[in-house]
């Protein structure tokens, strides 16, 4: 008989995923819920990082939940406040009001003797759960290049995702160490300002250029009074997204096709030749995450702006020291170097028989189909390593995740039993199977070099596939793959 006793749920996260867990969740009936967040408000990343330039790479209409469309888009890409302005709406309207707990850190997570999860928060609290989805996202620890001098600039210095608001950058003497995802959006806001800003560029990014179109008012009447508009859009935006995975498949002629584009786009914003040249990279596309802007060309045009296509080598007093030697004395220095990804150390997890969550994804993160681990019971990941497909926005991969999550949470109740653990032979030959695919593509080639790969040599970002790929694999989850307790 399923057990009547409430069965609680905490997530922790209140970004697009734990938004999206928190819906199934009440919608499934487990409404014995909390939602746990650091921050004042939901949204996760759109709440947290507010540098000048944010804005989403992926087409509006397109990064929603499937279930929520938003008429309302302003632009066709849109910026952090909207975005999460459209998050804290979706919150509210999916009922999830009353399950969030804001401004509280979650610190650890332990797994209990008597089957039950204690998590404690940055201010001494303890609750108890049966079940922890954890939907942190992968875009909230800063990474800060390792160099010596770091700490001794005596100007004012930040990462990129922490924006310093209180200081004035107009006519300062600025550099930003970074070209890529962040780096691009900065660029150009801070160039507006600077009285002059140093790029400096490690390796160069394919960036394709993103045909930001903004909506009038009439048009944003129509798509409310017509959803199926908005519907036709995503299927057409969709389609476009879906040919990622052929420019990221080593050997299809798509991938050429879009190097082609990135070099023509730069051939018509770029006016220096070696510039230019400076501005193709050496890795293919696909290896580094591709990026899209419409102004970053451009900006590097402006007497103000010069690029570097060198590295940091060390932070001085007064300023920096580049890969090659080059010595620039700045007023500050913003560093755009990307984050940890996969950063399960944030929180302190340990699972049955005493097992760190952070010492097992030290070296090598894996997960079963994205969501779950062994000796960690009833303990998920809405979004884990290889969980996450680049043919979608990652609203629909974090959707299928949780689907698959809430799913067996409730196939698992209606068995009669507490706990379900994935067993260690299904995610080693779950795992296996992957390995073999990731040289297929770009970001998962051995002579890749980026975040996709950890040191190991491992791709545990992206799954080696489409979402169609995916999403088959999620439906076929099941309590077959998992042991169950009883108890």
């Amino acid at each position: 008989m399923p057990d009547k006793q409430p069965f609680r749920v905490a997530v922790i996260g209140a970004g697009p995923a734990g938004i999206a867990a928190g819906r199934e969740l009440l919608r499934n009936g487990f409404t014995s819920l909390t939602i746990f967040d650091a921050l004042d408000a939901p949204g996760g990343t759109w709440r947290l990082h507010t540098y000048p330039g944010l804005a989403c790479d992926v087409w509006a209409h397109s990064y929603t939940f499937s279930y929520a469309p938003n008429p309302d888009w302003s632009a066709s890409f849109v910026g952090q406040p909207e975005i999460q302005a459209y998050l804290a709406r979706c919150a509210t309207r999916f009922g999830l009001d009353p399950h969030l707990k804001l401004n509280t850190r979650i610190d650890s997570a332990r797994f209990q003797r008597n089957g039950s999860w204690c998590l404690e928060t940055s201010g001494g609290e303890r609750f108890e759960f049966d079940a922890v989805i954890n939907a942190m996202g992968n875009q909230h620890t800063p990474l800060f290049p390792d160099v010596p001098g770091i700490d001794g600039f005596r100007g004012a210095s930040w990462h990129g995702t922490r924006w310093n608001h209180e200081v004035d950058l107009r006519g300062k003497r600025v550099a930003v160490v970074g070209s890529a995802a962040s780096a691009v959006q900065i660029v150009p806001e801070v160039a507006k300002l600077a009285g002059h800003l140093t790029v400096l560029q490690r390796s160069a990014n394919w960036i394709m250029p993103r045909g930001r179109k903004f909506y009038s008012e009439k048009q944003r009447r129509r798509a409310a009074r017509f959803p199926f508009l908005i519907a036709l859009t995503r299927k057409w935006q969709g389609a476009l997204m879906g040919q990622v995975h052929y420019a990221v498949t080593l050997g299809h002629r798509r991938m050429e096709q879009f190097e082609n584009a990135v070099r023509r786009f730069i051939a018509r914003s770029v006016d220096d030749p070696q510039l230019r040249e400076a501005l193709i990279p050496d890795s293919r596309y696909g290896c580094k995450r591709g990026l899209v802007s419409d102004d970053f060309y451009p900006t590097l045009n402006r007497d103000n702006v010069e690029l570097i296509p060198s590295g940091l080598r060390e932070v001085t007093a007064t300023g920096l020291v580049t890969a090659d030697g080059r010595q620039i004395d700045v007023d500050v220095i913003i560093y755009c170097t990307g984050y940890r990804i996969l950063d399960f150390d944030r929180i302190d997890v340990v699972g049955a028989n005493g097992v760190s969550l952070a010492a097992v994804m030290a070296d090598d993160p894996r997960a079963h189909k994205g969501i779950a681990v062994p000796d960690f019971p009833n303990y998920f990941f809405a979004v884990g390593p290889n969980g996450l497909a680049l043919t979608v926005s990652y609203f629909i991969t974090a959707e299928k995740n949780i689907e698959t999550i809430v799913r067996l949470l409730g196939e698992m109740r209606a068995a009669g039993a507490r706990r379900m653990s994935v067993k260690p032979e299904v995610f080693k030959q779950y795992n296996d199977w992957m390995a073999a695919r990731f040289e297929r593509f770009s970001w998962g080639a051995s002579d890749c070099h980026s975040y996709y790969r950890n040191a190991a040599g491992h791709a545990p970002f992206l799954f080696p596939g489409n979402f169609r790929e995916y999403s088959k694999l999620q439906d076929a989850s099941g309590l077959h793959e998992y042991d169950l307790d009883q108890n």
